[in-house]
């Protein structure tokens, strides 16, 4: 494999399945992979992400809780369109992210090396996916819910299908498109 791949763990491990990122990338990094993937756990560091960003990947892999009104523990694998975010036709373009480091969406993550990539000449990534997670809760507490722990499997597995070039199991748990992007 010649493409430079990132593979970030987003979310924040004090706040029960919120760190579904967190620990699916720690499990993750115990497989062998490729020369050219990393795999980081990145937390609420989103500008620390943006700005490695910088360093150039050809393919950036998002992995966090994402609430999209599924059942707990439901996986989504999800193709940014690599458009810039811009709302309902004819709405103006959202302000540019604030650089709070520990409140950075992973869409403001994307933002803001848009913005970086402009001012420095950086390419980003060429192709972002979001390997999501519905959480069931995300209220003060350390450790995964019974369904998201249950996910984590699945979903490292779905990662080194993706690093390997192999479909990605298909599986009971049903994946969804978000309005704007396209699924894998």
């Amino acid at each position: 494999m010649n493409e430079r791949v990132l593979i970030a763990g987003i979310g924040n491990v004090f706040l029960g399945d919120d760190g579904f990122g967190v620990e699916t990338v720690r499990a993750l990094a115990e497989h062998p992979l490729p020369d050219g993937v990393e795999v980081v756990d990145f937390g609420v560091r989103g500008v620390h992400l943006a700005y490695q960003l910088l360093d150039g990947y050809d393919t950036l892999l998002l992995v966090d809780a994402t609430a999209r009104g599924g059942e707990p523990g439901t996986l989504y694998l999800i193709e940014a369109d690599g458009g810039p975010s811009t709302g309902p036709a004819g709405a103006e373009a959202p302000p540019p992210p604030a650089l709070d480091g520990h409140q950075m969406s992973p869409d403001a993550v994307l933002a803001l090396l848009d913005t970086l990539c402009a001012g420095t000449g950086a390419t980003p990534p060429r192709r972002t996916l979001v390997l999501g997670c519905e959480p069931a809760g995300v209220e003060e507490g350390i450790g995964l819910s019974a369904p998201v722990a249950a996910a984590v499997p699945e979903a490292v597995r779905t990662a080194l299908d993706l690093i390997h070039g192999r479909p990605h199991h298909e599986t009971d748990r049903p994946r969804t498109e978000p309005t704007g992007l396209a699924a894998n």
